[in-house]
């Protein structure tokens, strides 16, 4: 059996260039946690990526001789009861839903299984973890560059590009991460950026 790469099938929505394009997105399915703070310094940020990292690869094992594919990549859906808390710093105020995307063989009965299992090996996931279909329709995206705390000017030119096509931001700034912090050097951190427009 091939493994599936759903980063190369799915490749319009897991690459784009330096330059925003529009794309439509299709429903998805993933596991998410929801959380809030700053994503340097919360205990509960690092928890929830252990817990989707930990659940997704005991799904993909469990689902094995049915689907042998790769694990996609940590994704982000970012925003603010008060959004100048992004312009202005002020991380504690971030809330946020890190999420994976799923195949569609992983279903609900198999998560609760696979965090059974993980409670078994004392390893416990956020009360927000869940499976969820998620549909962001038409939007926006381009490719960052370079570290995190740069993203502003790319953000910026995504939201000129939506301006420019006659169409306004909604839902949640989303953010695809494509690059091993502890792995690739800040300059060369690769970072999916989409915005939903309407």
């Amino acid at each position: 059996m091939a493994r599936i790469d759903f980063k190369k099938s799915l490749k319009h929505l897991y690459h784009a260039p330096k330059t925003p394009v529009a794309v439509d997105v299709p429903e998805l399915s993933f596991l998410m946690v929801d959380g809030r703070g700053d994503p340097n310094s919360s205990e509960e940020f690092q928890e929830a990526v252990k817990a989707l990292y930990g659940l997704s690869y005991t799904l993909r094992s469990m689902a094995a001789q049915a689907l042998d594919y790769v694990v996609m990549p940590l994704e982000g859906l970012w925003w603010a009861e008060d959004m100048s808390a992004f312009t202005e710093g002020k991380r504690a105020d971030w809330q946020w839903t890190l999420m994976i995307m799923q195949p569609d063989v992983i279903t609900q009965e198999m998560v609760q299984e696979a965090i059974a299992k993980l409670a078994k090996k004392g390893k416990d996931v956020p009360a927000s973890t869940r499976l969820e279909r998620f549909h962001e329709g038409l939007a926006a995206q381009v490719m960052h560059i370079g570290p995190y705390a740069a993203e502003g000017p790319t953000i910026a030119a995504l939201h000129e590009f939506i301006g420019s096509q006659g169409r306004s931001p909604r839902g949640r700034h989303h953010e695809i991460y494509l690059s091993d912090p502890s792995r690739t050097a800040p300059e060369k951190m690769r970072t999916l950026i989409r915005q939903p427009m309407g």
